[in-house]
This record gives C-alpha cells, sequence and structure tokens, in this order.
C-alpha cells in the first residue's frame, strides 16, 4: 500500500504514488460512486464538482492502514482521526487555484486517490500545483487510474484541478496533526469568545495606541488577542503587557522568569490560531522554545491541546 512515494519539494512539499492500493481496494472505492446517495454539489464561481461523507463507508482496519502508512510517509503526529470524501466531477466541471490553508482544526494532510480508468489527456481533470495564485503551473498529476497525491496544506499550497470532458472520481482521504485537532479549536473559540479588548489594562492604552498608528492592523489585533489570552488565565498587567510587546513584534520576551515566558509564548500562539492558520514551521519553534519547560496549572488546558506529548 502506497510503496515507493516520489517526493518533491517544490512549489510546496507532497509526493505520488503511481500505484496506490490493490485492484481489490480501488474496486471497493470504485462502489463508493455506485451507491445511491445524497451528493453536495458545489457550482460555485471556481469550485464545481460534488461530494459526499464515505467515512462509514469505509472499514476501520483499511482507514488504519492507510493512517499508519502517512505517518510513516510524512513524518507527522496524526491522529487516530480520518474523514474520507468521494469527488466527482462531470463534463465542464473545473476547479479554480486555491489554496486549502489549515485553520484551527482543520486538517494537515490529504491523499486523493484517482479511479479514472483509460484516463486520456484529452479528458482534462489534472491536478496543477501553483507556486502562487498568479503563476503558471509547476507541476502537473494526470488523474490516472489508482494513482495517489498526497501533500501538506499550508497557506501556500495552491493547486487547481483543470477543466473535465469526461467524469473524474476521487477520493480524498484528510488526516489532522495532533497539535490542530477540532479539539483545539473549540477550546481556541471558547477562549475568544465575546472579545472586547476594553477589558484589557489601562497600562496598555498608551502601548497599544502607539503601535496601531505605526503596525499593520492584522498585527496589533494579534497583538490584542494574546493579551486578551493572558488576561483570562489571569496574568498580570505587566505580563499582559509583555505578551502585546512580544505578538506585535515591539520587543522580544527574554524574562528569566519561566512561566511568563511560556504564557506569552503560547498566548501568541493561540492568538495566530485564531486570526490567521496552523503554521508547522511555527508550531515546531513553539516546541522547541518550550521544550523542557514545567507545564504551569492555569495554561495546563491549553498547553496539552497545543503541544500534547
Amino acid at each position: 500500500m502506497l510503496a515507493q512515494p516520489i517526493h518533491h519539494d517544490n512549489p510546496f512539499p507532497f509526493f505520488y504514488v503511481n500505484s496506490a492500493f490493490s485492484e481489490e481496494q480501488c474496486a471497493a472505492l470504485g462502489c463508493l460512486f455506485l451507491q445511491d446517495a445524497e451528493w453536495q454539489h458545489r457550482d460555485g464561481a471556481f469550485y464545481r464538482c460534488s461530494l459526499r461523507d464515505v467515512t462509514e463507508s469505509i472499514s476501520a482496519a483499511f482507514q488504519a492502514e492507510v493512517l499508519g502508512r502517512m505517518r510513516e510517509i510524512t513524518g507527522l503526529p496524526l491522529v487516530n482521526r480520518v474523514l474520507v470524501t468521494a469527488q466527482r466531477m462531470l463534463p465542464g466541471q473545473v476547479i479554480g487555484i486555491h489554496s486549502d490553508r489549515p485553520l484551527v482544526g482543520y486538517e494537515i494532510v490529504r491523499l486523493v486517490v484517482q479511479l479514472n480508468k483509460q484516463w486520456q489527456a484529452e479528458h482534462g481533470g489534472v491536478l496543477e500545483l501553483f507556486s502562487s495564485p498568479e503563476s503558471d503551473a509547476v507541476f502537473s498529476v494526470n488523474p490516472e487510474y489508482n494513482k495517489a497525491f498526497g501533500f501538506l496544506l499550508h497557506v501556500d499550497s495552491y493547486h487547481a484541478v483543470t477543466e473535465v470532458t469526461q467524469p473524474r472520481q476521487t477520493v480524498v482521504f484528510n488526516f489532522w496533526h495532533a497539535a490542530n485537532t477540532p479539539e483545539l479549536a473549540a477550546h481556541v473559540q471558547a477562549l475568544f469568545t465575546n472579545i472586547h479588548f476594553s477589558e484589557l489594562p489601562t497600562l496598555l492604552n498608551p502601548i497599544a495606541s502607539a503601535a496601531e498608528l505605526s503596525l499593520p492592523e492584522d498585527t496589533t489585533f494579534r497583538a490584542g488577542t494574546a493579551a486578551i489570552a493572558l488576561h483570562r488565565w489571569g496574568y498580570d498587567e505587566q505580563t499582559i503587557v509583555t505578551g502585546y510587546q512580544h505578538s506585535a513584534g515591539l520587543s522580544i520576551c527574554d524574562t528569566n522568569d519561566a512561566e511568563t515566558y511560556a504564557a506569552v509564548l503560547l498566548a501568541d500562539w493561540v492568538a495566530c490560531l485564531y486570526r490567521d492558520s496552523f503554521d508547522l514551521a511555527r508550531w515546531n519553534i513553539l516546541r522547541h522554545e518550550l521544550e523542557g519547560i514545567e507545564i504551569f496549572a492555569r495554561l495546563i488546558p491549553t498547553w496539552q491541546l497545543c503541544l500534547p506529548e
């Protein structure tokens, strides 16, 4: 299964396998498209196809085997959660250039398996990869039968599917990183429920006002959100100010107090999750920076979700 993956780093990390599964496994996946079931139809300006959740139609043993191989291939700590969708494109349909950046709680890796027998170039449905929304395609993957394509989701994972002239059938396996689970998403949303920056200490007001005059709005919003996290975790005014300044890039948190250091870095991270997306490279930096530091009581719920053992 998924033997001999061929890896590439350009335009973003991905791999493909020319013969992903056994004929028996492919036949079972093909049967998913013969079932009389509800399909969700997407007919937007750039995303046209039909989808349905087929997770329950795939055996737990097969899911576990695919998950195990994906852990080996990617080297990532993927949790025991797999979502499988069937995707069907009909003649004239196309999927435009987009990036499935992993928001908080979103999947981190996808495996796309093609089930198109006797595919010919004129049938279209080619998966194209881009370095930016404005660039030409850097790499193309033909939707040949039993070919699999796996990739990491991040802000620059731009891809598209060319218009099809024949029906195109694809099964997509989705996997979650241990540090970006739906449980973390629920926790982050609860932490930042009903944000009111007026709840922050007045000591921060002149610093925040000056920052808002010179820094981008996204930067000051993230810094304010980090300050909210510290406030709601029960930290004092000076720690909240330190957290704001760190997240805004006004100063680096270099305190010798381990709890303040850990709290400021963790607050900055959850603010990024809330405002932006899960950045694997940045998460690895955070993990390294907090390695060996004691997990302090008021940070335990957030810490265990963001930095699971």
